[in-house]
Formats: C-alpha cells, structure tokens, sequence
C-alpha cells in the first residue's frame, strides 16, 4: 500500500515508525515530517489544512489510504475531500471532529446522551462570564471554546486566576471564540483511546499524561511534557464503565445525528472515588501519549486503523504484550512561553534506537545535516519494558544521552504510578 501520514509532530513519527514495520506498508510519505520522520519515510511539504493540495497530492501519488494525524485538517474537513474522492481515510468528518473543535458542541452530546461529565456554560463576553465566576466561585475551569493546541484551559485556583484566562479568550489568544466555563473535578486524570468506526468501538489503549510544565504537575498547563501506558487507574471494570456510560452512548447519539464517528476518539477522564467523568474528547491520537501507545502496539496499529477506517472493527482484535512504555519529552528552554528556535541537538546519531527504545521527534528540522529544534516540544525520549521502572530508566538514559544544552524536561515522569 501506498500510505500517506497528515502531520509533523511527535505523534506522526510514532505512527510511521509503527507502520512502517507492517508489511501491508510499501511506500510511506509525511507531509510535512520532520527530520527524525526522514529517516524512515518520505517527507513531502504540503499544506495539510488545504482540502485541494492534500487531494491533488494523494491523486498524483497514487495514495491507497490516509492517516490524518493532526486535529487541524479534521477541523478543516479534509477527510470529508478525501472521502468524496474515493480514497480510503483514517479520521472523523469535519462535523464529527466538532467533538474536538467545539466544547460546547461535545457538552451537548453529553447532555443528550446521559455522558457523566463537569456541569458547564458557555459564554460570549467577558462580563457575563465575570459575573459566572463570582456566582461560582473557585476553583473553577475555564476553557476557549475551540482549537487551542492544548493550551487553552485553565485550571483556575481563584478568582483572580479565572478572570485573567477569561480576559486572554475574548482578546484574541486563541483566535475569535467563546468560553466555557465548567465545574471543577478532583481526581486523577487519565485517558482512554477507543478506535470507532461509526458504529463498533474498540479500545487501544489507555496512558496518562503530564500536562504541568514543572515538577510534581506544578506549573502552566503545555501541550504535555510526558507520558506512560497503559494508566494503572484504568482497571479493566473501570474501563467497562467508561465504554458503557461514556463511549458507546457517545457514538450512539453521533450516529443518530446523522454524523457517525470514524476515527480514534481520544476520551480524557477523571477518574473519583472509582467513577469516571468525561474532562474532553479529542479526535485524534494524544502527543505525547501517542509515542508510549505506539511502542506497545508496534506493526499491529496499521491493520486497526484500516480495520477502522473500512468499517471492520467488529472482527478486529487488538494484542497486547504485558508490558510498559514512558514518553519524557525534552522541550526548548522557556516553554510553553516563548523560546528560542535553531538550537543545535547533539547526540541523536549515537543513540541505538530499537523496540524499546526510541527517541521521536516532535519539532525538530534538518539544516544541512544538522538536527535544529523547530518548536516547542522538540523531542520525545520513549522507553518500554516488562516494568514501569524499567520504561522508566529506559527513557531517562536516551534523554542523558542527547547533547542539548537549550533543552529541558521533567525529571519525574511517572512519578504517581511510581
């Protein structure tokens, strides 16, 4: 097959790095990658929020099947062009992807469908949304209503914290949108990865992730600064319950609104008291839990997203070894603030990277062979083993082995379940 990956970041390298060793893959392209991606795969500059680019390229390529990995071209109804084209696609419809794209949007499927999850209302102005803070109190959360690469909720410990999130909504950091403010749940967050095609549903997965960008979960929120699979919360009767309470009735009520769901549907949950509510759907694979989640499923992962994407999911099967991965991510200087770009990364060509051991690369660019950091989150040191300490000191040893004096992690990824 002729295989083409949507995206450049840590979670596309983990899926080509998974493809790739399925025998079905004969050819694997990465619009855009990055410079770990070019190493095993093709990588291709196209912009991938253009319906018409992405199907003229998949046309002149003789593209057999799509995986979107991004939020954004779900968002922008690529999917939809390339379904209406014929080809064979990973990832939800535009509509279905409001799941991610709208909060509101998902609030009112939980609502119609009995999902548990934090009570909520949504606001557009500052000064209706003010006024709900001083009714409610802290702590509280308040999220922009829409796309925000991870970074638009705020947790808030008070008042004063809350409005500030509001006031950095309505003027514009995140775009024109709304807010959504919600009741705020204690408990363990975890995720919950379940692959739908439009009707059946089977989990691959579950990983917790580090949101915080300091020691200990301290800190501003980041797009994630490390994770671990499989989440020891997730218990196999928990599990149950949240494909039973949550998931199925989710895809259920899609699919009676005329948009069912095809695609990974990413269930982020807090977990209190051994009952699960949903915190968020997002409708595409996590990063970095991707990375932990890809080591463990290996070659397998291409015969479920095509299984998904064909509607087979009822005679699929999923195989797991009774094993551990960790994800650290090394992360440029000042992130998630701002932070320097160019910086050079040493060491990447002396690592040994295997079944247990890998480092993915999220935001890093070739300069004439040179490694250069590109972005934010810049790599993903990812370790597995029979044992969370050893998945553990795997990855630790991968990221003392990279020569980044710019560079930075969390010492203590895992720490919890440690």
């Amino acid at each position: 097959m002729n295989i083409l990956i949507l995206g450049g970041g840590g979670r596309e390298h983990a899926l080509a790095w998974a493809i790739r060793q399925n025998p079905k893959c004969d050819r694997l392209i990465v619009a855009p990658g990055n410079a770990g991606i070019a190493e095993i795969a093709r990588c291709a500059s196209l912009d991938i929020n253009s319906r018409s680019e992405v199907l003229l390229f998949a046309e002149e390529n003789a593209i057999d099947f799509v995986v979107i990995g991004p939020e954004a071209p779900l968002a922008a109804g690529v999917s939809d062009a390339l379904r209406a084209a014929g080809f064979l696609v990973f990832g939800p419809s535009q509509q279905a992807a409001q799941l991610e794209a709208s909060k509101t949007f998902t609030k009112e499927i939980c609502d119609a469908c009995g999902a548990p999850t934090a009570g909520w209302a949504r606001f557009s102005d500052a000064a209706s949304a003010r006024a709900h803070i001083r009714e409610q109190g802290a702590p509280i959360v308040v999220k922009a209503d829409g796309l925000a690469a991870g970074k638009g909720v705020t947790v808030a410990e008070t008042v004063e914290q809350a409005n500030a999130a509001i006031d950095a909504i309505f003027d514009g950091e995140f775009g024109e949108m709304s807010v959504v403010i919600e009741e705020f749940m204690a408990g363990e967050e975890a995720s919950f990865f379940v692959l739908c095609d439009g009707s059946d549903c089977l989990s691959v997965g579950t990983a917790q992730d580090h949101k915080r960008v300091g020691a200990g979960d301290t800190g501003p929120n980041t797009g994630g600064m490390g994770a671990y699979s499989p989440a020891p919360i997730l218990t196999p009767q928990l599990q149950e319950q949240v494909m039973a309470r949550i998931i199925r009735p989710t895809v259920a009520e899609m699919a009676r609104r005329g948009t069912p769901f095809q695609g990974v549907l990413y269930a982020g949950l807090m977990i209190h008291e051994g009952q699960a509510r949903l915190v968020e759907y997002n409708v595409r694979f996590g990063d970095p839990e991707c990375q932990a989640l890809m080591m463990r499923l290996g070659a397998q992962v291409l015969d479920l997203l095509l299984a998904c994407a064909e509607g087979r999911l009822s005679d699929a099967v999923v195989t797991w070894a009774d094993d551990h991965a960790l994800t650290v991510v090394m992360a440029a200087e000042g992130y998630p603030g701002s932070y320097q770009k160019g910086t050079v990364i040493n060491g990447l060509n002396t690592i040994s990277e295997s079944s247990f051991e890998m480092v993915f690369h999220a935001g890093t660019a070739d300069r004439d062979g040179v490694v250069t950091a590109s972005g934010g989150r810049v790599l993903g040191c990812t370790g597995r083993g029979e044992s969370l300490a050893e998945a553990h000191r795997r990855a630790y040893a991968l990221v003392d082995s990279i020569d980044w004096p710019e560079g930075f992690c969390r010492r203590d990824i895992g720490w919890r379940a440690l």
